[in-house]
């Protein structure tokens, strides 16, 4: 009987210990610095990479997962007798879902399913777990596939960034534009909505956002159980355990993942993001 497993991409940035649990396969999105390719989140990872950000006068670009990273993950869990499901982080943001279904020209007839999921980060993450457990009850692989779509309108995520200016340079402000030019203590709150970002709300400070993005979550569950949530961020490792507690404990979270902003997707949003994404119901 075949086995489905999960393909979804770096941006997830899922801590290693689920990955290993579910047997994940994580596919890199590129980061190119100053002439040289990094495979993010392998070649170099968060903390060494917000340092640098935060030092350096250059700013680093994206580049997608490519085609025949996905072609070689392809035929080597087929190879092994496996069913997969891809998760990708939403085409609004990156081409990488583009990639995966060029790939699979080359499978024709393979069970291979795809899924553009809209999410990013651990919000794509908790939609990932979501289809590892199902697989791993022994739901085959149009069912892992349902598993993940259905998971969707539970999910959600908020984040504020320190400032809005690497969002602009990368062309991923969405509608956060029009908070450009705004007093400099005013904190956004953004939000991926229908798989692009978007800007929910400012308030005057840095505490008050995080504040904020706790009511929003409260908000959007609406008293459905159970909750899940995960914080992650990019460089500030004290703020976001100290968030992670407390909405942890207002929300009746039964589970709760601490994480870090991958460096391909903190590129666009920059040192001091802060983010929490919820899945509940």
């Amino acid at each position: 009987m075949s086995s489905v497993k999960i393909i979804t991409d770096s941006s997830a940035y899922l801590p290693q210990k689920y990955i290993d649990q579910y047997g994940i396969t994580i596919l890199p999105l590129y980061l190119i610095w100053d002439g040289k390719s990094y495979r993010d989140g392998f070649d170099i990872q968060a903390s060494e990479y917000y340092t640098r950000m935060a030092q350096s006068t250059t700013l680093s670009t994206t580049s997608q997962v490519t085609v025949n990273d996905y072609k070689g993950a392809y035929q080597k869990l087929l190879d092994q007798g496996n069913e997969i499901l891809v998760l990708s982080l939403s085409s609004g943001i990156s081409g990488s879902y583009d990639s995966a279904l060029q790939a699979l020209a080359d499978f024709k007839g393979k069970p291979i399913e795809l899924v553009d999921t809209k999410l990013v980060s651990m919000a794509l993450s908790f939609m990932v777990l979501t289809a590892a457990r199902a697989a791993e009850k022994g739901a085959d692989l149009v069912s892992c596939k349902q598993a993940a779509l259905q998971a969707y309108p539970k999910i959600g995520v908020y984040f504020t960034v320190d400032t809005l200016k690497y969002l602009a340079a990368g062309g991923r402000i969405g509608g956060a534009k029009r908070l450009m030019g705004t007093a400099l203590d005013i904190k956004p709150v953004l939000a991926i909505l229908d798989g692009k970002i978007e800007a929910v709300a400012s308030v005057r400070s840095k505490r008050k956002a995080l504040d904020k993005m706790i009511d929003l979550v409260e908000k959007d569950i609406a008293g459905r159980k159970p909750v899940r949530i995960s914080v992650f961020h990019a460089n500030v490792p004290e703020e976001a355990a100290e968030l992670q507690q407390r909405a942890a404990i207002r929300l009746g979270a039964v589970e709760t993942i601490l994480s870090e902003v991958s460096p391909a997707v903190g590129s666009h949003t920059g040192p001091g993001t802060i983010a929490i994404a919820y899945m509940a119901g």
